[in-house]
């Protein structure tokens, strides 16, 4: 998917995005005193994934162009910026060593989960409904994408309720 979507840029955007991801993740290892804590975690959290939900809003409003491209590609490298922060954070938040291996384990599954959810998607689209465009194949799961974005926001702002995140704020840990 990615690849038809990149489709548009130049080689040397690759170059300059990298750059630029290697200095923000310079810039926010600067600051983990200040961020490695629950609140940051949630705020940082939530930011990333509603950068997602913009990047499969944007495709869908812009379809396959060098502007939807750019955007999305610059969206991608924002959430990429993050992503060594959020495993530290999360390795701090969740320190009971039975906890982390359920996280990974079921992270994994959920990877597991939708390599083959993609797969029987696109089975069925060319086999099933003989939908053969490559675009179409994309927009098409976009619309599931988005619903799936929404949902995981949703469940992210669920899970940390201001109630549960009073009392871990409170706790020793987070002193």
């Amino acid at each position: 998917m990615l690849f038809t979507i990149y489709g548009p840029l130049d080689p040397l955007v690759y170059s300059i995005g990298g750059l630029f991801l290697a200095v923000g993740m310079l810039i926010i290892a600067k600051f983990y005193e200040k961020l490695l804590n629950i609140k940051s975690f949630y705020y940082i959290s939530l930011m990333v994934e509603i950068m997602m939900l913009f990047t499969l809003l944007i495709f869908i409003f812009w379809e396959l162009s060098l502007v939807s491209a750019l955007l999305i590609y610059i969206g991608y490298q924002f959430t990429f910026t993050f992503g060594g922060y959020l495993v530290r954070a999360e390795t701090l938040v969740a320190s009971d060593k039975e906890l982390l291996g359920k996280i990974d384990f079921n992270k994994q599954l959920g990877y597991l989960v939708g390599l083959g959810a993609s797969f029987i998607f696109y089975y069925t689209l060319n086999n099933g409904f003989e939908i053969v465009d490559t675009i179409s194949q994309i927009t098409i799961l976009h619309y599931l994408l988005i619903l799936l974005q929404v949902s995981i926001v949703l469940f992210l702002n669920a899970s940390f309720s201001k109630k549960e995140m009073k009392e871990i704020l409170k706790s020793e840990k987070f002193k």
